[in-house]
């Protein structure tokens, strides 16, 4: 099947790498005007770049989903360019991850700041500009650590279980309101992304062998897979659902994803 999501427009922050780039990658594949959304900058355009030079329509802009007048901004020019918006991948997120005796505040707070106030800017600024046009799809990056705790991970999965009973919450209110507006998680569990890299290059694949079922750690197309059908109408009877993407880890894996001795 082609042309999933021929005709909308999205916008998928974190777009530069990992589960963005993929996501942005995926769903203009499919027939989707991107608009991809990061704050760093040759990235962004080296994927908006690849998605032109494989036949896709892309559009890159600098964006701190931290900032409200960011949101604002992006909307805005959206708004300008496409008139509508369709989907919404809330994706751009941070990790700071090891023992919580050794965390600061500033290094929480930051997380709360992109993975959770971003997640909640997002969302309340799509929700009008979508409901304009009929409605839409809000794709919140979770992960399995916002639904099982993991050692190493208290802080990040604080802030990953915020985006999964917000995300519950609001797509309530948009059902019950009509704004045709759906809203789903989706947690991902060990998945090859810059993510790790930035917290010492954790080796995946001895992680996954210890506790993933399949045996072996995800990639990004893998989530972007996901995140495709969440935006499609495919779905379109799917609302308030978490799509967990983890190989099986938080269905019973044998060990936790990182141990702290």
């Amino acid at each position: 099947m082609t042309g999933r999501v021929e005709g909308k427009v999205a916008v998928v922050t974190g777009g530069a790498s990992g589960i963005g780039r993929s996501s942005a990658e995926r769903l203009a594949n499919e027939g989707a005007i991107v608009v991809v959304t990061d704050v760093q900058d040759d990235l962004g355009e080296k994927t908006v770049h690849a998605i032109r030079e494989s036949g896709g329509r892309a559009e890159y802009l600098h964006h701190d989903v931290a900032q409200e007048t960011a949101w604002s901004d992006v909307f805005d020019q959206v708004r300008a360019r496409h008139g509508r918006l369709d989907v919404l991948v809330n994706n751009a997120g941070i990790g700071i991850m090891g023992p919580v005796l050794d965390a600061t505040l500033a290094d929480f707070r930051r997380q709360i700041e992109v993975n959770l106030e971003g997640v909640f800017l997002g969302v309340k600024y799509a929700i009008p500009f979508m409901a304009e046009g009929g409605g839409g799809s809000i794709v919140n990056m979770s992960s399995i650590v916002g639904i099982i705790g993991q050692p190493l991970m208290a802080t990040y999965g604080a802030t990953k279980g915020g985006v999964r009973v917000y995300t519950k919450a609001v797509a309530l209110e948009c059902a019950t309101s009509g704004t045709g507006v759906r809203v789903n998680s989706v947690h991902p569990g060990i998945i090859e992304t810059p993510i790790w890299s930035a917290n010492g290059s954790p080796d995946l694949d001895a992680m996954s062998d210890a506790s993933v079922p399949l045996g072996a750690k995800g990639l990004p197309s893998d989530i972007a897979n996901g995140v495709l059908w969440l935006a499609s109408d495919e779905s379109r009877y799917v609302t308030g659902s978490e799509l967990v993407i983890d190989g099986g880890a938080s269905a019973g894996g044998t060990g936790p994803l990182m141990r702290s001795e």
